[in-house]
């Protein structure tokens, strides 16, 4: 291997609500979802982690490790535009790169370590299920927060905040849910209000397709109603093996 090429191997992987790619807030910290980062055997030591409580927020980064066998083009689509107009692949944080990786800055909850290895719990991610972490590094306001940058993505509109409609049977459901998973309820309803359909579809205020979502072990179906979202059907997932 030459001076200019190097490999990067996962130092472990995180366990997250999403398990597919639709649905998945646009950003990190955009739902309040809470991941687990398992790191690999070999990494188990706890100095590793020595001095991370003095930070409330850390950088992830990351494999999109779904995509990155699909190639790369140098415009990509971008979702915020409606899916049509492209931007430069440097200009987007499109998931088909030249190297498949990517970053999110998530809330730094707590480490432990217990029969299954090392772990970091964090908040706020926005990364499928399995995905593997390559590093983390501790967010510094200092120099990571620029208080006058901008980006043009505004001038696309605010990403959507629809009300969540429950139907009476998913609330009941939903209440025998939160046993499992405390937060499921609330997430579920951040991560509708911003309207995971294409943004083409945004413009539609009704929507007669039924839309399937799936977090944790479960399987969530809505439609659009009225500009609301309304969630009908709740149940186990049956491509889950959790």
């Amino acid at each position: 291997m030459s001076a200019n090429q190097f490999s990067v191997s996962p130092i472990g992987h995180i366990k997250t609500p999403f398990k597919q790619k639709f649905a998945i807030p646009r950003q990190p910290n955009l739902a309040k979802a809470k991941g687990t980062i398992y790191l690999r055997e070999d990494l188990n030591d706890p100095d590793m982690f020595k001095g991370l409580e003095g930070f409330t927020h850390l950088w992830l980064l990351f494999v999109f490790h779904q995509t990155k066998d699909k190639g790369w083009k140098p415009a990509v689509k971008a979702p915020r535009l409606g899916g049509n107009q492209t931007m430069g692949v440097f200009a987007s944080r499109s998931t088909h790169r030249p190297n498949a990786i990517g970053m999110s800055v998530v809330k730094n909850l707590s480490w432990q370590q217990d029969d299954s290895g090392l772990l970091l719990n964090v908040e706020g991610v926005d990364l499928l299920d399995d995905t593997p972490i390559v590093d983390i590094k501790p967010y510094v306001p200092y120099a990571d927060r620029v208080a006058d940058a901008e980006d043009n993505l505004a001038s696309y509109g605010a990403i959507p905040q629809r009300e969540v409609l429950l139907e009476s049977h998913v609330k009941e459901l939903l209440n025998i849910a939160r046993k499992k998973h405390p937060d499921i309820k609330q997430l579920l309803i951040d991560v509708l209000a911003q309207d995971p359909r294409p943004a083409y579809r945004h413009k539609h205020e009704n929507d007669d397709k039924t839309y399937r979502v799936a977090l944790y072990d479960y399987d969530i179906g809505f439609k659009v109603e009225n500009g609301s979202i309304k969630v009908m059907d709740f149940g186990p997932d049956k491509r889950s093996s959790v």
